[in-house]
């Protein structure tokens, strides 16, 4: 087969994988069932909805886990969610996790189905020309969401807090939400500091998110197997059909709906974000509130892909000096000098020169539990236009101690191979 692939078929994959705004549980639903079925299992007797992942994951992990996860979960303040699931459960148990029958048994059939008609270069070639595009964003998506799940990215808070504030529903069966807080006990006192996620809690749910289908985020990896129309379908045509049709209910909830959970009695579903903001590079990035939001309040807030705690963007338009040098944490400090300029820093800050020669100004300045902000002042050799001259910073190693040593650092030479015959 042909090897040139050079198409994007994954647009309208990529526009599920990216979707935002209220599931079509209809559709997510009959998908869900219609998995089960080709798994050769019974349909799930309830369907339950949650409005986020991190809702889902705590249904999730009651449903798994026994009394201690329960015990865990109300230890850390989310007894409500696990209540109300296992409430709508009634007695009998949920039974197993089946994600392997209905995810992963039918992913292993359709690949190696299609790798043994298409050969490893056959194969290699369709898989970079659609899941090989997707994949990398999406999975970083997925990834984020862990871990915030988890309570593993570096922010000031409980990544349940705004569940447990906002008291937003927890879920429902077909389209019934029922209204409930994250908080276990009742609801939270008003004004009182929402409790943080402890370990044993973050572990309980790391390993729930494991055990998750992710539902339109299995886009990244489904639309290898029925992509969009063009080359790479024509070539697909005919082949591996039965493996690839086994793929059908994973790819209505791919375009319908977010994560779920199949377990043998009960299926539990989550909603699509809200809002997702990305920057060009495809990563979290928004500056005036969370770049990943949810129905229930769960939220992710990043900075150019970098975690950051909620109204971080907001302080980005009032920065000067004494806020970032304010800013205990280094990592964020960083973005700070980045976002307000080294060189405004330096002027700002009063900071004074420690070397001056021909080729430039030697500037440090010293911030606490980090490197030092060092940068080489030079001056363009070339007049503009006007006939002034255009001054520049250039960071360089905290080890450089001469300006020109720093200049010819940024030529990748040694101070003393650095001889230019005209600054520029």
């Amino acid at each position: 087969m042909t090897t040139d692939l050079n198409v994007d078929f994954t647009v309208a994959w990529r526009e599920a994988a990216l979707a935002t705004g209220p599931a079509d549980r209809t559709v997510a639903e009959a998908g869900v069932r219609r998995a089960y079925r080709d798994a050769g299992l019974p349909e799930p007797e309830h369907v339950l909805w949650f409005e986020s992942p991190a809702a889902g994951a705590v249904a999730a992990a009651a449903l798994s886990g026994g009394p201690k996860a329960r015990a865990t979960l109300a230890a850390a303040g989310l007894g409500e969610i696990a209540d109300q699931v296992l409430a709508r459960v009634g007695a009998a148990p949920a039974g197993r996790n089946v994600r392997d029958a209905v995810r992963t048994g039918p992913w292993e059939r359709a690949r190696r189905a299609l790798h043994e008609v298409l050969g490893p270069a056959g194969w290699s070639s369709a898989w970079a020309a659609s899941g090989g595009e997707l994949w990398p964003q999406v999975n970083r998506l997925v990834v984020e969401i862990r871990q915030a799940i988890a309570g593993d990215r570096d922010t000031d808070g409980n990544p349940f807090a705004e569940i447990a504030a906002a008291g937003a529903p927890a879920g429902g069966e077909t389209a019934a939400r029922t209204a409930g807080t994250a908080t276990s006990g009742g609801e939270a006192a008003a004004g009182s500091e929402p409790v943080r996620l402890d370990r044993a809690a973050g572990e309980l749910l790391r390993g729930a998110t494991l055990d998750a289908v992710l539902g339109q985020h299995d886009a990244a990896w489904l639309c290898a197997f029925a992509p969009d129309p063009g080359v790479l379908r024509e070539i697909l045509s005919g082949v591996a059909e039965t493996e690839r049709s086994a793929l059908g209910g994973l790819y209505d909830v791919a375009r319908s709906a977010g994560w779920w959970w199949p377990f043998e009695r009960v299926a539990l579903l989550c909603e699509r974000p809200l809002e997702l903001h990305l920057d060009d590079l495809g990563r979290l990035h928004r500056a005036e509130g969370p770049a990943m939001l949810f129905a229930d309040g769960f939220a992710l807030n990043a900075w150019h892909g970098m975690p950051v705690p909620a109204g971080f963007g907001a302080t980005m338009a009032a920065l000067d000096p004494a806020l970032i040098r304010g800013e205990n944490n280094a990592e964020l400090r960083r973005v700070m000098l980045e976002h307000y300029g080294y060189d405004r820093y330096l002027t700002g800050s009063g900071a004074s020169p420690v070397h001056a020669d021909e080729t430039g100004v030697l500037w440090r300045i010293s911030l606490p539990d980090d490197e030092d902000v060092t940068m080489v002042e030079v001056v363009n050799s070339t007049p503009e236009p006007d006939g002034t001259r255009r001054t520049y910073f250039l960071r360089v190693p905290p080890w450089i101690v001469r300006a020109r040593q720093g200049v010819a650092w940024t030529f990748g030479v040694t101070e003393e191979e650095y001889q230019p015959e005209r600054e520029t």
